[in-house]
């Protein structure tokens, strides 16, 4: 038997438990992996809530989208991944992370460089992945600047990261409290608050020259008039509302070769996941806790194996 951590219906945290399941086989496609970490994310707790309607998975469910291991077994129609290889990626459709063995789906996942520990290969399949896919689909040139709105999350602290070692520039709204880590990125930090889009034209009276979102809403809504070109904005967050304003969604890649981009920037110094809570498997409930009510400042990780 596998154990996992899931739930069988959707709610609140009430309806969370652990798991007692057949062990998976592999569909052509896939692979069987043996986890070692996996990322915990606020899109866990949404499905969990069933905010994305009937686009959700059967019940009983397991958490997590995005795992690190080991492949212990080969799905039919899968090239270039065989027994025993280190691997990331997000887990296969009806699949979750959060277990001793799930299911990864070969085309969105890579090998893990030796140098990148399994901790940190369990978190780049959704922010760090999502932050490459939004930062180069906005085509900036050396010396342009980035307004990150929401720049402390997941996806903002590596899109910082990435848009500074492409020289860009990085201005990003959150908490006061989150200055010293916006600071450590490279970033100009401008605090949420009044008066935040007349705030950043004190800093930047030609405004910016794109905006990535990661917040959505009203936020959104207060800074996009900083932008001349709509095309330039892009959310992560909020598709309706950005549809509004005239700018996209972000598109996303998820496929092995940006995979391989965001880990060989790990391996080279470049990007730091900041992880800050490894937990284990056992106490998965405290894990997606501190990601759903916002108390994490990094990225959380539970360790399987």
């Amino acid at each position: 038997m596998v154990k996992a951590f899931g739930y069988n219906s959707n709610g609140g945290p009430e309806v969370q438990e652990f798991l007692d399941l057949d062990m998976p086989s592999p569909l052509p496609g896939e692979l069987l992996v043996e986890v070692r970490a996996a990322g915990v994310n606020p899109v866990d707790w949404k499905i969990r809530r069933g905010m994305y309607g009937s686009g959700g998975p059967d019940l009983p469910a397991v958490l997590g989208s995005e795992v690190s291991g080991v492949v212990r077994e080969v799905g039919e129609d899968v090239e270039g991944f065989s027994v025993g290889d280190e691997v990331f990626g997000s887990v296969a459709t009806g699949s979750g992370g959060y277990a001793e063995y799930t299911l990864v789906d070969a085309g969105a996942a890579a090998h893990k460089p030796p140098q990148v520990s399994f901790t940190d290969a369990a978190t780049l399949t959704v922010a760090a992945a999502t932050a490459y896919d939004g930062v180069t689909q906005l085509q900036l040139q050396t010396g342009q600047t980035l307004l990150i709105n929401g720049v402390s999350g997941g996806v903002g602290v590596a899109a910082a990261q990435i848009a500074r070692n492409l020289h860009i520039n990085v201005i990003g709204t959150a908490g006061k409290d989150k200055q010293p880590l916006v600071e450590s990125l490279g970033a100009t930090l401008v605090p949420y608050g009044d008066r935040v889009a007349e705030r950043i034209k004190e800093l930047l009276p030609g405004g910016v020259d794109a905006i990535l979102d990661l917040a959505g809403g009203d936020g959104l809504r207060a800074v996009a008039d900083l932008l001349a070109e709509r095309s330039k904005l892009i959310s992560a967050a909020d598709p309706d509302t950005v549809a509004d304003l005239g700018g996209h969604v972000i598109e996303r890649d998820r496929t092995h070769r940006v995979l391989e981009i965001v880990a060989g920037l790990v391996a080279e110094g470049k990007l730091d996941p900041h992880v800050e809570d490894i937990l284990p498997l056992d106490q998965a409930g405290e894990a997606l806790a501190a990601v759903e009510v916002g108390h994490a400042k990094g990225k959380v990780v539970l360790q399987v194996s």
